[in-house]
């Protein structure tokens, strides 16, 4: 009885013990999918991915960039978005695409860099047009994507062309996607260059900070994913079901760079929420210890 009660005591402690460690360093650690069906678990930003499926390091329209991080793997509705947009990528007169972070090989929060990327269903792809896709290893550790963006942030360079646009906007029409964040002056020019007819996908093109070599594309969960939490608001919301190219989008080169000095007595700042390179086990759906349990 005694040696029982000795061994509950230390599975018990065991088990505060994993909750307790940071969830980063869990799935980081992690080289492989787990071996469960697929599903996206929790929300994009606090989550874990079952069943992932690597996206193979090249094919005939597409390289993963960056192998050495481990970030090629995603659902298999995000696998198979990604092939198709690079074969849509050729057929606008790119060589393809390359690829850059997915999710680790179960998701969860990583180590460095993302907040989100962390139930599968999220990836970048370089503002880069591959010139090849046969590079090596070692050429896709230390080639770098260009920027779109200007420094300041508030216009386009020289290396955004029409087939950006063309790229970005067979991006946001695949009826998988949720939405594209892309740099605010890259959706400017967008709005800027889209004919007055067709400008409706311009909803899901979404300005966020930073992105200036790459864009983002969020999928909705995928049909049956009853363990997958849908982002809100929507993008209809957030754009009123206008095409979000209004005032709402200058305020991104106007007082988000240059916020106007408040009015009256400062607001008390709000408690800091915790981050995802801070989350335990604790801080994440419950099925995440199965998914990180998992053979």
């Amino acid at each position: 009885m005694r040696l029982i009660l000795y061994l509950s005591l230390v599975l018990a402690l065991a088990g505060s013990a994993r909750a307790d460690s940071l969830a980063n360093q869990l799935f980081g650690a992690k080289d492989a999918p787990s071996a469960q069906a697929p599903m996206p678990v929790g929300s994009y930003a606090r989550g874990c991915g079952a069943g992932l499926v690597e996206l193979p390091e090249t094919g005939p329209t597409w390289q993963a960039m960056r192998l050495s991080r481990k970030r090629n793997f995603g659902q298999p509705e995000m696998i198979g978005y990604l092939q198709d947009l690079s074969v849509a990528a050729v057929e606008i007169g790119w060589a393809g695409l390359y690829i850059g972070d997915i999710s680790q090989p179960r998701g969860g929060p990583m180590t460095s860099g993302h907040a989100s990327h962390q139930i599968g269903l999220d990836a970048d792809i370089w503002m880069l047009p591959p010139k090849r896709l046969n590079l090596s290893v070692q050429e896709r550790e230390s080639i770098s994507s260009i920027p779109v963006r200007s420094e300041d942030q508030r216009s386009v360079t020289r290396n955004w062309t029409p087939r950006h646009h063309a790229l970005l906007r067979a991006a946001a029409l695949d009826k998988r996607v949720d939405r594209v964040f892309v740099a605010a002056a890259v959706k400017i020019e967008m709005c800027r260059t889209a004919t007055a007819a067709d400008k409706a996908w311009l909803q899901k093109i979404r300005p966020i900070a930073g992105h200036d070599t790459h864009f983002h594309v969020r999928l909705k969960c995928p049909k049956g994913a009853r363990l997958c939490q849908t982002q809100e608001p929507t993008v209809a919301e957030l754009s009123k079901d206008g095409n979000g190219c209004d005032d709402t989008l200058m305020w991104w080169v106007t007082d988000y760079l240059n916020p106007p000095e408040p009015a009256g007595k400062p607001a008390k700042p709000a408690p800091r929420e915790k981050r995802p390179r801070e989350f335990t086990m604790a801080d994440l759906p419950k099925q995440c210890r199965n998914v990180l349990a998992s053979d």
